[in-house]
């Protein structure tokens, strides 16, 4: 009840006048921000830190709010209509939402995305409200050998489920975790994969590798077979969802938060695993899994709900412990340390109407978010009208002006040329590049966390599997894998017991 009071306060704060301009403000430039290839919402919030030194902190936090759903919304759009990522936790939504945009649906899958951010931002902030404290004193039990076997479930069921084969899904992880490894060693300081250059003693920035593997595999690819097929504008078909559109997104819309926010809510955790694991998760129960990979709507509604209510978890360990989970939170962390407040424990008891306001601001502004790009789904889509030679053109451009705005050097462009080609190599053999992706996301992390365990268990394997949450999630591995032996071993004995009754039958005539 007193959670409740303090939300109805909270209000108060965030409908004023200058606040609710503070809030369209932030949701407008985070969209279109987001928009740009590479630049992503810690990006944002991180240009954005200066602007707001002259605000108070309740105005620059309601602002904060704005721009990071605003950007989460508009790297979903150029996924789904281009299909380069603005950021990482829009990979997913261009598995599906890319082949509805070439397929003439652009507009549908906006729609869904749009919406499944609603969704999922509502019920992320509800959840924020009713658990904050409890999920907060769960995170902080978990410890190294949880985080790795969550990491490894994501790995398993992503490489499981798309491609053409396990192979091929397992090559492309491969490729990702190597891409992964360049950098220097987190914990002996030893230069890996860097060739002497000291540019890459800090890794591969994930965005280039993102926007490569995508943006400019995708640019090289189409330029490969332009001289075969005529590069006609894309239809942009009707611009609403139908009735079947949303019998098929309303379950993702809700099964999305639940995946969503527990990950967001974590340490370590993010939008990047819950999207993976979400997409997973509607292929398995979908009834129309021969429409994934081609185009299927539920593929984009679930993930992008997942991602909005992970950016809503989030907030949960940054306001209740001080740890941020995302570079967006990260980037938060240093704004309320530059006013001088410090999150924790006691932050809801020394700034309570800071917290609720800011808190308030996030049901405001996803109902501006949704007011702002429900209707403008349309117009988005109208992009793919414009002829692909010069539509791709337009692609390689802002890629490299994404690439090169993460970290303002010129090797980052030839980075990025070289992922591109290994993007295009990736599609010319059929590997999945979503796996990948993954494999550069967790897979430094995993490596640290894996390490984390053994050390801690003085290098004994059992270290790994030394707590009941590790061990679900390790049997959970294992069904993954051993399901599809299982079921050919049930097919098969269906099939001889089949063929014996008609062996039988025709003897008997």
């Amino acid at each position: 009840m007193d959670s409740l009071n303090s939300l109805i306060d909270g209000f108060g704060t965030a409908l004023t006048p200058m606040n609710l301009l503070w809030a369209a403000i932030g949701v407008l430039l985070g969209t279109a921000i987001g928009v740009l290839p590479g630049i992503g919402p810690a990006m944002a919030v991180a240009l954005l830190l200066p602007v707001t030194y002259g605000l108070d902190p309740t105005g620059a936090f309601i602002m904060f709010a704005g721009i990071y759903y605003g950007a989460m919304f508009g790297g979903s759009t150029t996924s789904i209509l281009l299909n380069t990522p603005g950021e990482s936790a829009a990979v997913v939504a261009a598995i599906e939402g890319n082949p509805m945009a070439k397929s003439g649906r652009g507009a549908q899958a906006l729609a869904a995305a749009a919406i499944g951010h609603f969704a999922g931002g509502m019920i992320g902030t509800i959840l924020l409200v009713v658990l904050a404290p409890t999920v907060a004193s769960l995170a902080i039990g978990i410890g190294a050998p949880d985080y790795f076997a969550i990491m490894v479930l994501a790995f398993i069921a992503v490489t499981s489920v798309l491609g053409a084969s396990r192979i091929r899904g397992i090559a492309s992880l491969l490729i990702g975790l190597t891409i992964g490894l360049v950098g220097l060693d987190q914990m002996t300081g030893q230069q890996r994969l860097t060739f002497g250059s000291l540019h890459l003693a800090d890794g591969v920035d994930v965005v280039i590798v993102a926007v490569g593997l995508f943006a400019i595999g995708e640019a090289l690819w189409v330029a490969a077979h332009l001289r075969r097929s005529t590069g006609k504008p894309i239809p942009v078909g009707r611009p609403w969802l139908g009735r079947t559109d949303l019998k098929r997104t309303w379950k993702p819309w809700l099964r999305g938060p639940v995946i969503g926010f527990p990950f967001g809510a974590i340490p370590a955790g993010g939008a990047e695993i819950p999207t993976f694991l979400s997409y997973v998760t509607e292929k398995r129960l979908s009834k129309h899994r021969d429409q994934f990979g081609k185009g299927a709507i539920e593929g984009v509604a679930g993930p992008e709900a997942a991602a909005s209510a992970s950016a809503a978890g989030t907030l949960v360990s940054m306001l209740t412990l001080g740890l941020p989970t995302t570079a967006v939170a990260a980037v938060m962390l240093a704004a309320f340390q530059q006013y001088g407040i410090q999150p924790g424990p006691l932050l809801f008891e020394r700034e309570p109407e800071l917290v609720w306001g800011l808190i308030a601001s996030l049901f405001v502004g996803m109902v501006l978010l949704l007011a702002l790009n429900l209707p403008l789904a349309p117009v988005w889509a109208k992009l793919l009208r414009i002829p692909r030679p010069y539509l791709y053109a337009g692609i390689l451009f802002f890629a490299a002006v994404g690439a090169y705005a993460v970290g303002g050097e010129s090797l980052d462009l030839v980075i990025l040329l070289v992922i591109g080609l290994i993007g295009f190599g990736m599609r010319r053999y059929g590997l999945p590049v979503l796996p990948a992706v993954i494999g550069v996301i967790l897979g430094p992390a995993a490596e640290q966390q894996l390490r984390r365990a053994l050390q801690i268990s003085d290098g004994s394997v059992t270290g790994l599997v030394n707590t009941p949450f590790s061990v679900t999630v390790y049997v959970i591995v294992v069904l993954i894998v051993a399901w599809p032996l299982i079921g050919r071993l049930i097919a098969r004995r269906r099939g001889g017991r089949n063929a014996a009754e008609e062996s039988r039958t025709a003897s008997g005539g």
